[in-house]
């Protein structure tokens, strides 16, 4: 046993992948976390069980540089490396599932939305007021009646004089009613899907704040109501067109995801094996059982298997071979053996695992969501199995 690092270090790099990353990479790393131990852990439980984001950490998460960090400085990124931004959401997971998710949303889906798709224009003039976060943006791609299938969305998009009129309802919309901008996706008068970007104080828009979850509670979660919104011309997506666009924004968000999970597993493990040395049972901390040894190996098992995942998926961002069915794999993977970790540090903490004192209880509801949302374990199964035997089976 190398006696001179902590528990928590070895517990969150036991393969040495600390080795593989560069200053910048764990500078960054580290600042995120120091934020998220100071700012986020000591009130998650208080503010998931309130239902409430605590608005208030956005100019300081704007200062960490988490929104946007590897666009262009042009456009108020930061041009980090997508291992550095990966390590970002890990650790902002750390903390909580619905503080990654702002962030991902307004990164991942919003801002790489206009980047990825929209005029010069659009680009100056959103996205370095988005990475200060002046404007938060959401992004409305699932419907009542298309989650998984999302072709199959009934929100149009008619054309009038000097634009369209969009008609339509969105759901389960991460950061909606915070929103200023929302990144659209409806039909066109040709049936072709485009993107959007609609002011959320614009006539007919309206935002309602979904208040009966039971996991990412601290997230802000909405439907959105759309009736004859008019978008001027200079607000259409110009380079979106048909579904690849908004999929191919989901692939960013995803990957955001995939190392996500891995904070929160890591913060579950660390707080079981915590307890477990501190919990005296029979005359013996629990950690000195075998039953709970096993566990905790289980644990970092499915960990470290989630953290080699994630920086191989990071290694083919970076060298540009990345392709959508890696980041299915990686994402349905990490979500779901995730979810398992965070049940198992549940069952260690016993009766005390039920209190949101503790953080397995949280993150274990807020996996739920993270397992289904942005493609199910059982639609990214399909997605790779696709691209394994070239057989389309949805």
């Amino acid at each position: 046993m190398d006696n001179n690092r902590t528990l928590g270090q070895r517990l969150d790099d036991f393969y040495g992948l600390e080795q593989q990353l560069s200053s910048e990479e764990t500078q960054i790393r580290d600042a995120v976390r120091r934020f998220v131990d100071a700012e986020v852990r000591p009130h998650a439980g208080e503010w998931w069980q309130a239902g409430t984001f605590p608005t208030d950490l956005i100019p300081k998460l704007a200062e960490l540089g988490v929104f946007g960090p590897t666009l262009p400085e042009q456009y108020g990124g930061l041009e980090l490396s997508p291992i550095a931004y990966g390590l970002m959401m890990q650790e902002l997971e750390r903390g909580d599932s619905g503080l990654r998710s702002f962030a991902s949303v307004q990164s991942g889906l919003a801002m790489y939305a206009i980047y990825r798709y929209g005029s010069e224009e659009q680009k100056t003039r959103y996205l370095p007021e988005m990475a200060r976060g002046h404007i938060i943006g959401c992004f409305g791609l699932t419907e009542p009646d298309a989650g998984s299938d999302p072709a199959a969305m009934r929100s149009v998009a008619k054309s009038v004089p000097g634009g369209v009129k969009i008609t339509g309802v969105k759901r389960w919309i991460t950061n909606g009613n915070l929103a200023k901008i929302a990144i659209v996706w409806a039909k066109d008068d040709t049936g072709t899907i485009r993107g959007y970007i609609v002011r959320t104080d614009a006539m007919g828009f309206a935002a309602k704040h979904i208040t009966t979850k039971a996991s990412m509670r601290m997230s802000v979660t909405s439907e959105l109501y759309l009736d004859e919104v008019f978008v001027p011309e200079d607000h259409i997506l110009p380079l979106s067109r048909g579904l690849g666009s908004p999929l191919g924004c989901l692939t960013q968000a995803r990957y955001g995801i995939a190392w996500g999970t891995v904070g929160a597993a890591l913060d579950c493990l660390n707080e079981a094996a915590l307890y477990a040395k501190s919990r005296i049972a029979f005359g013996k901390p629990i950690a000195a059982t075998q039953l709970i040894q096993e566990r905790l190996v289980d644990m970092l098992s499915l960990t470290v298997d989630m953290q080699l995942k994630a920086l191989q998926l990071g290694r083919l961002y970076e060298t540009g071979v990345m392709r959508y069915p890696h980041v299915s794999l990686a994402k349905r993977d990490n979500a779901r053996a995730a979810l398992v970790v965070a049940r198992m540090a549940r069952e260690i903490l016993g009766g005390n695992g039920i209190s949101v004192d503790y953080g397995p209880i949280r993150h274990m509801a807020n996996l739920e969501t993270v397992d289904t949302y942005e493609g199910t374990y059982e639609v990214h199964t399909l997605i790779v199995g696709r691209d394994l035997v070239e057989e389309n089976a949805f």
